[in-house]
């Protein structure tokens, strides 16, 4: 019965394949068309049915997903000997949840848009010497998951990934060293923490104590690979890490520019620019003027917002689609937190009160909306 059923889902596979290729193929038609017309009207008409083959393309990702995961469960199954059961999940479900509103994304396949703000990132990474940059943006608005993105999406295996979703950002990408620092933890808010966090990571011995001396020597002598360090709630770091000061900050500016022979690169997500931020907390350290790319993080395109709507495992009409949007107003969490609060209704068979459940869900990120 299992190798039928493998036989089935390969067959229903390819032929959603074969529907998910046509409809790529017309919708690149439609863009090429769309970039030489001239008239308004035929331009807007155009549009129209762009978005909504972009929209039933999601759809069709969003099934292939889901046919993929059921042909690799089941050839898992077939692998077994005939005497071995398949593990049972547990009681505690592991199940992926299609929308996250609780927590960073750190799953590449979940992450949806920032297409503009991840194409000038990369670019600043991918050639020589490294540069900086900083991710602006208010609480909530996605900053700590496109820097989880960011370390991510080059590596991650194909088959982890949604259909055409792009991974080729970087040439060599096993070349390249990514450190997370959250500066919330703890263990990152002293001198010896974080150096020794960062050493560990670069698998380079580390001392003890670990000195400040003694870290600049030793990366300075040992880093060759192109590496980046994510810094995440920077402000945390200066306003509460007295160890952290002018001159740590200036010593890590030092080795990015003077000692790394352009391997090194620093990107911050902050609410505010780098040189307020310094400025706000007392800090007057040059680190932070070394950011010369500030990406502002605000709404998501209609398109970006419409393809994670799409990615919902029961998919919505209509009109459902378009009320999540405008109340939405294309912000990641609140599109999240609606998609979530109807996915669950049609889910449990519970159409009633939804919008009104909705919209109280997102009254804590109100000031979003401002």
């Amino acid at each position: 019965m299992s190798k039928e059923k493998q036989s089935r889902l390969e067959k229903k596979r390819e032929r959603l394949q074969n529907e998910w290729d046509l409809r790529d193929a017309k919708i690149a038609k439609l863009r090429n068309d769309l970039a030489i017309e001239a008239g308004s009207t035929n331009k807007f008409q155009l549009e129209q049915q762009l978005q909504q083959e972009e929209t039933e393309l999601s759809k069709l990702e969003n099934q292939l997903n889901q046919i993929e995961a059921q042909i690799t469960a089941n050839q898992v199954q077939l692998s077994l000997p005939s005497n071995i059961q398949p593990h049972q999940p547990q009681p505690n479900n592991e199940e992926a949840s299609p929308f996250i509103t609780g927590s960073p994304i750190t799953q590449p396949r979940y992450f949806f848009g920032r297409e503009k703000e991840l194409k000038r990132l990369f670019n600043l990474l991918k050639r020589h010497p490294l540069q900086n940059a900083a991710i602006i943006g208010k609480k909530r608005s996605g900053k700590t998951s496109l820097l989880h993105y960011l370390k991510n999406i080059t590596t991650t295996p194909r088959q982890q990934l949604r259909p055409n979703q792009k991974s080729d950002w970087l040439p060599q990408p096993e070349n390249y060293q990514w450190i997370f620092i959250d500066l919330q933890d703890a263990r990152m808010q002293n001198r010896d923490g974080l150096l020794k966090y960062i050493l560990e990571s670069l698998n380079i011995q580390v001392p003890t104590p670990c000195n400040l001396d003694y870290f600049m020597d030793v990366v300075s002598d040992n880093l060759h690979k192109p590496t980046v360090i994510l810094l995440d709630e920077i402000g945390v770091g200066l306003q509460r890490c007295p160890e952290l000061d002018d001159g740590f900050w200036e010593s890590l500016r030092s080795l990015a520019t003077n000692h790394t022979g352009g391997n090194l690169a620093f990107i911050l997500a902050t609410p505010e620019s780098p040189i307020e931020l310094a400025h706000n907390t007392g800090h007057s350290s040059p680190f932070f003027n070394i950011f010369g790319y500030i990406a502002h993080l605000e709404a998501l395109t209609q398109q970006e917002a419409r393809e994670l709507i799409a990615s919902s495992p029961i998919p919505f009409d209509d009109t459902d689609v378009e009320w999540i949007l405008n109340q939405s107003q294309f912000l990641p969490i609140l599109l999240q937190i609606l998609c979530r609060e109807r996915l669950f209704t049609l889910e449990e068979g519970e159409d009633e009160n939804w919008h009104e459940e909705g919209l109280r869900q997102m009254k804590p990120f109100a000031h979003l909306l401002d």
